[in-house]
């Protein structure tokens, strides 16, 4: 107790110094709790969407569908596997995928057919949530599709405009149909917002003459387990049909998102020990301006132990100090990041690699946030001190009284 009102003392008795130190590891805890929050929240948000949008967490394919695509190729009876997740608390979603033509009164482009369950596929992507002008597909309206934002801009189609759609069905005889744009996407992709037509399944079997069978199935993970260890659950109910993660079929996107966090890492290496230079120099400095006092401290009996311990008391005053203001200061600032964020659509893509994001960055506030930045200065507070507790606690009572 005797130490801690010696150190409390201490503090103050140099306010400068020590209002310094303390503003410094203020400074860093606010930065480093507000930046956590907020790319963590980046990541997280810019994981969601793929996965969200149109990815899903886990697919699932006939043997060789990827190496191959073709309309041939497709998971037979998917009812019975569809019921095996569902029951396995995996929801899950069939697609029927094809290619062709798409044209508008006076242009043409490439597209890409998705027949979509509309009940299920509502659980397994948010895509249905997505659209900008119009309607999400309908099975009352099988002469109804959603195209992506880009294909309605190159074909000069609006809602309520027809669409023409050519290609070749799985009888070898030419499929071809007009059809209504019920709705337009906004930017959910790269290759949906160029090429994507979205229908009803019972309109696509009818159009590529697909009476059974499904060419992909869409699968979200439970929460609470991991994507390995999902996606081992679902190929162990899906064998021998080829099951991949998210990861596995974006593999360059996983791979920016890794190093996304690394420099998050790196730059959070900087700041700290930019902080822990300045607190080892501020705390050598007390050292080297009170050798005198330390030597009188021993002289009269106070032993090596006992200078040490002040010097940490001091040091944990300080730092106890700018923990509460730093956690005092973010919770405002993290609270406004997350339900507000920053919209980011006027400085910055919000398409990395042909995926699209939300141009509203948010952070994340939870507990889990406040732990790794308090932790990591609690450890480079502790490892700057010791340096200058050690130096004091080892001065010579007789040559620090000669000190001047």
């Amino acid at each position: 107790m005797e130490v801690f009102k010696m150190a409390w003392r201490n503090v103050w008795r140099s306010r400068r110094r020590s209002l310094t130190t303390i503003s410094a590891m203020t400074f860093a805890l606010l930065l480093m709790l507000v930046l956590s929050g907020l790319f963590e929240g980046i990541l997280r948000g810019m994981e969601e969407n793929i996965v969200e949008l149109e990815v899903g967490d886990i697919q699932v394919f006939a043997d060789d569908y990827r190496k191959n695509p073709s309309i041939y190729t497709r998971i037979q009876q998917p009812e019975a596997l569809l019921e095996l997740l569902d029951s396995a608390g995996f929801p899950a979603a069939a697609r029927l995928l094809a290619f062709g033509l798409a044209a508008g009164e006076e242009s043409s482009a490439g597209a890409s057919f998705r027949g979509v369950d509309v009940e299920r596929d509502a659980r397994v992507s948010r895509v249905h949530a997505e659209i900008a002008e119009g309607s999400w597909l309908d099975e009352s309206d099988p002469k109804g599709v959603v195209i992506g934002k880009g294909l309605a801009k190159t074909l000069g189609l609006g809602l309520g405009e027809e669409v023409l759609v050519l290609s070749q069905a799985a009888d070898t005889t030419m499929a071809y149909e007009l059809y209504r744009v019920r709705g337009i996407l906004r930017s959910v992709g790269g290759a949906v917002d160029r090429t994507g037509i979205f229908m009803t399944q019972p309109t696509f079997r009818e159009l590529m003459v697909v009476p059974d069978g499904v060419h992909q199935i869409i699968v979200r993970r439970p929460g609470g387990i991991a994507l390995p260890a999902a996606a081992l659950q679902v190929e162990s109910l899906a064998t021998p049909l080829e099951v991949k993660t998210w990861k596995q079929i974006l593999p360059t996107l996983a791979s920016y998102l890794e190093s996304a966090r690394g420099m998050v890492g790196f730059l959070y290496l900087i700041i700290y020990s930019a902080i822990g230079i300045l607190l080892l120099n501020s705390m050598l400095m007390a050292v080297f301006e009170r050798v005198r006092e330390f030597g009188v401290l021993k002289a009269i009996g106070v032993g090596p132990l006992g200078v040490m311990a002040l010097i940490l008391a001091e040091t944990a005053i300080q730092t106890g100090i700018a923990l509460v203001l730093g956690i005092a200061l973010s919770l405002p600032a993290l609270l406004y990041l997350s339900t507000t964020g920053l919209n980011i659509a006027a400085m910055a893509s919000v398409s990395i690699m042909g995926a699209s994001f939300n141009p509203i960055w948010k952070a994340i506030l939870a507990p889990s946030l406040f732990s790794q930045p308090i932790l990591i200065l609690l450890f480079i507070v502790v490892v700057a001190v010791l340096y200058p507790a050690l130096k004091a606690a080892l001065i010579q009572p007789v040559t620090a009284m000669e000190h001047r």
